[in-house]
């Protein structure tokens, strides 16, 4: 048990790469490390939902082309763990995006909740759930 914690704790430092590089215009290494599994789900911040890893990796990476060099990304994780081959992480993503066109920043905050499963080749993404935040309830 305590193997996969410190497993994933590492692969936690490849996410947040992953997601920089995502807001940087580059989706492959988001894409690399979720599933191409079947079992697969993305229900992203526009709404709606896809199913399947092969058409997630794909979104992953057209999204990914919406953005522009210079953004930047952090993860802040309020609880992550993983146990018996399933990992996760709660929390939100800030990022100050520089989409293609314009040329000033966008904020942006999601709330997010990812969960891994270790496949061969290492931790995958099997489900991401992201939406924006809004202000906070009282």
């Amino acid at each position: 048990m305590r193997q996969d914690q410190q497993s994933f704790e590492e692969f936690i430092q490849q996410r947040r790469a992953a997601a920089l590089a995502f807001v940087s215009g580059d989706g492959t290494a988001v894409s690399e490390l979720s599933s191409a599994i079947d079992l697969a789900t993305f229900f992203g911040p526009g709404g709606g939902h896809l199913t399947g890893g092969k058409q997630i990796k794909a979104r992953y990476e057209h999204d990914a082309r919406m953005f522009d060099d210079g953004s930047e990304n952090a993860l802040e994780i309020l609880h992550a763990s993983a146990s018996e081959g399933i990992g996760y992480w709660v929390g939100f993503q800030r990022t100050h995006a520089r989409m293609k066109g314009n040329p000033e920043p966008v904020p942006m905050s999601l709330r997010v909740t990812e969960i891994f499963r270790r496949e061969p080749g290492g931790w995958k993404l099997i489900h991401r759930h992201a939406d924006m935040l809004t202000d906070e309830q009282k």
